[in-house]
């Protein structure tokens, strides 16, 4: 905790003596109940600050305004000032919130709460509660489209991919997935989305411009020397060309590399232990990893499709996100 304070104050010092700094990554660490920050043009740790207990999503605001954590044993989201790391106020959520999502304004934020079955949509601004949509059981995943009308949720348990009209908070369509489904990731473009599945061990590819979205695909993965089950795909990212699409793979430890043309597995990257959710930089030339047992982040080189360093954190990281430009 001394550490964690010394880290801080240091940083608040330096921040109030210069512009307000862009691009941080910010590290939620679900044991040690802290954010991790980091400078992403040294890689170097600048501070570490108390996120409430068990933080696990995180998201910052487009405008770099405000950073959300989702505080899962708290059952709300907490909001800091991404400059100075303090702490503004607190959204309400259901129990266990996860993961959330943004619309693409800025407001509201969707957040899929795991203990009670339902996505809660809050208004950041006001702090009042919009909508609370029943899902499926264990929800997870959130992704909005880039359009903003359709908002996914993925159901741990029951094993689909919801389809949520952002205005009238209706279901419009369920897909069944494979086993275990834990991310959502939409191309830039919209017209495909990408969901993992742990257990299933697999990528479905939904085509989003039928009026009856179909999974066309299910990417498979095969590491020589790792065990099938070792294979859980968790977070996903594409990047903004879709030429890419990035897929932490849990307990084996590699990050795939996937061709977003034809969705074929190109590589494997040997990253940190269990690895678990990814976030680019706003250039998207580097790819943050947060890789829960070895208690590290890893960064990747998008361009060469290496991995470049690795950087000691907090206490089992879990989710992470950039400040924005």
């Amino acid at each position: 905790m001394i550490r964690s304070t010394l880290l801080a104050t240091a940083a608040a010092l330096a921040i109030a003596a210069t512009p307000a700094l862009a691009n941080n990554v910010f590290v939620s660490n679900e044991r040690g109940n802290t954010v991790t920050v980091l400078d992403s043009t040294t890689w170097e740790v600048i501070a570490e600050f108390p996120a409430g207990n068990r933080p696990r999503g995180i998201t910052i605001a487009p405008d770099g305004s405000e950073l959300y954590v989702c505080a899962s044993d708290d059952n709300l989201v907490r909001v800091f000032d991404p400059n100075t790391f303090e702490e503004l106020h607190t959204l309400p959520s259901g129990p266990d919130p996860e993961l959330f999502v943004l619309h693409p304004s800025g407001n509201p934020l969707y957040i899929a709460n795991e203990d009670d079955n339902m996505v809660t949509v809050v208004d950041v601004k006001t702090r009042q509660v919009l909508a609370e949509i029943p899902v499926g059981i264990e929800p997870e995943g959130m992704a909005i489209s880039p359009d903003a009308r359709t908002v996914i949720n993925t159901s741990e348990t029951t094993n689909m991919a919801h389809f949520i009209d952002a205005e009238s908070y209706e279901i419009t369509h369920n897909v069944l997935v494979d086993q275990r489904p834990r991310y959502a990731e939409f191309t830039s473009d919209g017209t495909k989305l990408y969901v993992s599945a742990e257990i299933g061990g697999t990528v479905s590819v939904i085509d989003m411009t039928a009026n009856e979205p179909p999974i066309t695909r299910k990417i498979t993965f095969e590491v020589p020397g790792i065990q099938p089950e070792w294979l859980q795909p968790v977070g996903v990212k594409v990047t903004a060309d879709g030429s890419r699409v990035f897929v932490a793979l849990g307990p084996s430890n590699r990050v795939a590399v996937i061709d977003g043309e034809t969705d074929e597995v190109i590589k494997y990257l040997l990253v940190g232990q269990r690895v678990w959710q990814l976030g680019f930089t706003p250039d998207e030339k580097f790819l943050i990893t947060t890789n829960g047992n070895s208690n590290d982040v890893s960064i990747i080189d998008v361009e060469r499709e290496e991995v470049i360093k690795s950087v000691q954190v907090g206490q089992q990281p879990w989710g992470v996100v950039v400040a924005p430009d």
